[in-house]
């Protein structure tokens, strides 16, 4: 009796694996030249970061024209012009350093002082953005010189304020500078420490001298 080969699947030609669909892209079973499935896409971590850089920045800008326009607005509404912030004597030390001022008006000190206060805030500003950039609540030395280095007029005080790129980390565990300080007020600490043990050392290493003895020598 003759078999008669019967093709899988009904069909007359060779078998073709069933294509499976998968988020829109087929995937071949059991096929050589199967598609892989794309994996998602992640953003670019860099775009984000100098998106939020940006933003922080536009933000900024924002907060720092409204501190000068409501400086504009209090120094037009301002009448008495005795009481400051600055005291008027230090600015008029401040002004008499240099050799060449002979006299100073009374007006000129109030404008002088009046001016240095605006320049100490719009510092304050700008370095506490970048405390906030940075996560944190206290406005550091850092911070400060980091904004003279990114502002153009501020960069006269580059030098009287040095940036710290590296700053020094204390990665020693809490107490051990109580304890470092502590080993520093006493006089030659460390030599009594690495002596100590070279003492020790020295009573193991030579054997006590037996004295010999008086009776047997008679």
């Amino acid at each position: 009796m003759d078999h008669q080969q019967i093709p899988y699947g009904g069909g007359g030609g060779p078998y073709q694996p069933n294509p499976m669909v998968i988020g829109g892209a087929s995937v071949t079973q059991f096929g050589m030249g199967a598609t892989a499935y794309p994996p998602p896409q992640q953003p670019p971590q860099s775009s984000s970061s100098s998106a939020a850089a940006a933003a922080g920045e536009h933000q900024q800008q924002q907060q720092l024209h409204t501190f000068w326009a409501g400086q504009y607005a209090e120094i037009e509404a301002t009448t008495d012009f005795k009481n400051h912030s600055l005291p008027l004597a230090r600015i008029k030390k401040i002004m008499k350093a240099d050799e060449d001022v002979r006299m100073i008006s009374a007006e000129a000190p109030v404008v002088f002082a009046r001016a240095c206060e605006m320049f100490i805030l719009e510092l304050t500003h700008r370095s506490w953005g970048l405390t906030e950039e940075n996560k944190r609540r206290t406005l550091q030395k850092s911070d400060i010189a980091a904004a003279i280095t990114r502002t153009d007029i501020f960069d006269f005080l580059v030098d009287i304020v040095p940036r710290e790129d590296n700053p020094p980390k204390d990665d020693a565990p809490p107490g051990s500078s109580a304890v470092s300080a502590g080993l520093e007020s006493v006089p030659d600490a460390a030599d009594y420490y690495y002596m100590q043990p070279a003492y020790v050392g020295a009573q193991q290493v030579w054997p006590n001298v037996q004295e010999p003895s008086s009776t047997g020598d008679a």
